[in-house]
């Protein structure tokens, strides 16, 4: 597989339609219900990792993230799946996923989440809202939007789908979320391209590498709460 550090690859959630603006108090609110974040990356404009080598907080972009993995074959710890102190009012089995961080929670008893590290939606494409697990799949089909066909020769070829495997962009498994009986057109999904983990680079969809998903997967029941938190997105319709 060839890997573009320049270009990713993007997911079926390209439209924008049925969207709000975000507001910093609906955060306000999301937080008020008892959510507390134990992090692992700065808050700071652009993805920054922590180097134990220098002591320091250092940018993390495409050419550093391309980089870091080609020569250790797997992204930053801070990325990597590991279980975490986290306290929060939401039940276990609920996600909640730190777009600004770049981190997936799946809530679990005791205080504790397991936490994995994604990818998120580009600049114009984030966004924020509570949503569900409508529907899973195992290596899914990929059915890029008419936008995205419009736009891009590569998406073109498989305008009535491309079928699962190891260089679909769905990846490995796919999350699809639902606002009650209507699919979102947003997915939390696996990726050919595991170094994109950290970065803002997918249409609206959630990436993870295909381990992490094939994980999450494993452990996520159908109708699931997903909660999404992203300073200066938007806000999802009938959040």
């Amino acid at each position: 597989m060839n890997v573009n550090p320049e270009g990713a690859k993007t997911c079926s959630g390209g439209g924008r339609g049925g969207l709000q603006r975000f507001s910093l108090a609906k955060a306000a609110i999301l937080l008020a219900t008892g959510l507390a974040f134990s992090v692992g990356v700065a808050l700071a404009a652009g993805t920054q990792v922590y180097n134990p080598k220098t002591g320091q907080w250092t940018n993390y972009d495409r050419t550093q993230a391309y980089k870091y993995y080609r020569t250790h074959k797997q992204v930053p710890e801070s990325f990597r799946m590991q279980v975490v102190k986290f306290r929060t009012a939401e039940q276990p089995g609920t996600i909640i996923i730190d777009g600004n961080q770049h981190f997936l929670y799946l809530v679990q008893p005791g205080q504790k989440a397991i936490r994995y590290g994604i990818g998120v939606g580009r600049d114009g494409f984030g966004w924020a809202g509570i949503v569900r697990v409508g529907r899973t799949a195992e290596w899914p089909t990929w059915t890029p939007p008419a936008e995205m066909v419009a736009r891009d020769p590569n998406a073109r070829k498989w305008a009535k789908g491309q079928p699962g495997g190891p260089d679909n962009p769905l990846g490995a498994r796919a999350l699809y979320l639902y606002e009650g009986d209507q699919d979102t057109i947003y997915r939390i999904h696996g990726t050919p391209e595991p170094w994109t983990i950290g970065l803002d680079v997918s249409s609206g969809c959630i990436r993870m590498n295909n381990d992490d998903i094939v994980d999450l997967h494993s452990r996520i029941q159908v109708g699931a709460k997903v909660i999404v938190l992203m300073q200066g997105a938007a806000l999802y319709k009938g959040v």
